[in-house]
């Protein structure tokens, strides 16, 4: 039986090794958030939801994206409680396994893998137009070429960097996201300025009607809260990084819940400086105009901050770019942990010994990204785009996963405590419901034709390629579990419920 066997290394300075072979003790409680944040593409994100938001409920965007927020608080609760029993970089397929066996482990996994795949195109995608749209007069973002191969080069960077070490992703992370943080700061004092001072394009005061769903329409607040739900989504990937951190057991799931709420601040704060200065009119620069819903800060731009209006843009591309990166990471490290533990070929376990990271699994999630991106983008942009809005059933799959995970994998100790009953159980549960109803709810929104940009045999394409994708991971877990290699992990001999954390090398 082949194994996994780590060269012992000598090292007269700098993070010890864990036993996985990564680098022990490398981020802080400040890069572990860093991270979590960096994940989400903040400033790209809120960019591209809140028009249609806005066109869902209209004043009350701001609390769709505080209810959206209450189940992803929910869930980082199963996170962190998981996370300090069992730190480990695998995270749900880890969890899921110990909890629930290895096929929901292993499905939890893929399901990971698959979101991630799909995320990458559309960040490469956007970060390849917004960096056209400051070169010449903004007309190459039609040279469909030039943008898939611009973006095509930001993963292969992104991997590159991933690939140096997380130490050095760290410090690529600060600085991206400090730009991020620059651009929207200058762009709600922009904001705010022209709304004081009457220079505001629909001056609109705000107030506390923005605050009550029931003043919405509850169709419109389900989508609302259905689209604000997963631009929360990345903050768990500081849990993946749990053993390059410190403090494995208490630093990423506070990392985690400190992102979680320092993400609602950021969107609720950007939504009220934005709906006072432009409004939420139909017409124009507000906020419901439909020619504009995909991005309402790129016409904004100029108007509230004059000649810098060209920072706001570029630091759009840079979330993007600085999400590619982050998003490389928890999915190579969750398949780094299935091949630890022979859920994957064993080449999959394969680190560095001079960066400490996930050689194969970093430079695999890379090519993949890649071929997908280009594949896709060669068959059908549509289709392309399409498979980017299915990423939603995944993530609402596995943080479902994780939340029962969590109440399972910790039933006999649920009622010992108060705290063990809210954290364990109260918590989890609520979110799990959510994530299960969100799961359902998109489904059946996706299969509807109008949804999306195609169709698939009279079905809207990102429900066939959304549940395809998933029923593939079904496919592929059999597929393995035929081959010898596999046995240990299917037989429950390198993962179960008692069994450590750490794999032997």
């Amino acid at each position: 039986m082949q194994t996994t066997k780590s060269k012992p290394v000598v090292q007269q300075a700098g993070p010890a090794m864990s036993g996985k072979g990564l680098a022990a003790g490398t981020l802080g409680i400040a890069g572990s958030t860093i991270i979590g944040l960096a994940s989400t593409a903040p400033l790209f994100s809120i960019a591209a939801t809140l028009g249609y938001v806005v066109l869902a409920v209209g004043a009350q965007a701001p609390i769709a994206f505080i209810i959206a927020f209450v189940p992803m608080m929910f869930t980082a609760f199963a996170y962190r409680e998981l996370n300090n029993a069992l730190p480990d970089c695998g995270t749900v397929f880890t969890w899921a396994a110990k909890a629930f066996g290895p096929r929901t482990g292993w499905f939890s996994g893929w399901a990971l893998a698959v979101a991630g795949i799909f995320v990458m195109a559309n960040l490469a995608e956007i970060t390849a137009i917004y960096i056209l749209h400051l070169v010449g007069d903004g007309s190459l973002v039609e040279n469909r070429v030039l943008v898939v191969g611009l973006g095509a080069v930001t993963i292969a960077i992104m991997t590159y960097v991933s690939m140096r070490g997380v130490e050095l992703g760290e410090k690529v992370q600060t600085v991206l996201l400090l730009i991020q943080y620059a651009a929207m700061a200058a762009f709600v004092i922009g904001c705010l300025v022209g709304y004081f001072t009457g220079n505001a394009p629909d001056a609109t005061p705000i107030s506390l009607d923005w605050f009550n769903p029931m003043l919405a329409d509850h169709s419109g607040m389900v989508q609302a809260v259905m689209l604000a739900l997963f631009i929360y989504w990345g903050w768990d990937t500081c849990l993946a990084l749990t053993e390059e951190t410190k403090d494995p057991k208490k630093t990423p799931g506070r990392a985690a819940i400190l992102s979680t709420v320092l993400l609602l601040v950021t969107y609720v704060g950007i939504t009220l400086a934005v709906m006072m200065y432009a409004g939420v009119g139909d017409t124009g620069t507000g906020l419901a105009n439909e020619s504009h819903a995909d991005d309402v800060f790129y016409g904004l731009a100029s108007l509230a901050m004059g000649p810098l209006g060209w920072f706001l843009v570029i630091a759009v591309a840079i979330s993007a770019l600085s999400s590619s990166q982050t998003t490389i990471l928890p999915t190579a490290r969750g398949t780094f942990a299935m091949g630890i533990y022979k859920a994957l070929p064993a080449r999959f376990a394969k680190v560095s010994e001079k960066s400490q990271t996930p050689t194969f699994s970093t430079l695999l999630m890379g090519i993949i990204s890649i071929a997908y991106f280009v594949g896709m983008s060669m068959v059908s942009n549509n289709v392309l785009q399409d498979s980017v809005l299915s990423i939603g059933l995944a993530i609402a799959l596995f943080y479902g996963i994780a939340s029962f995970a969590c109440i399972w994998y910790f039933r006999s100790s649920l009622f010992a405590s108060a705290r063990n009953f809210f954290h364990r159980f109260f918590f989890p549960l609520l979110g799990g419901v959510f994530m299960a109803w969100a799961f359902v709810q998109s489904a059946i929104d996706m299969a509807d034709p109008d949804y999306g940009n195609a169709t698939i045999a009279g079905v809207g394409s990102t429900f066939v390629i959304g549940i395809g994708s998933l029923a593939l991971g079904v496919v592929a877990m059999f597929a393995w579990a035929a081959f010898p290699e596999s046995k240990p992990y299917f037989k429950k001999e390198t993962i179960n419920k008692d069994s450590k954390i750490l794999a032997p090398e």
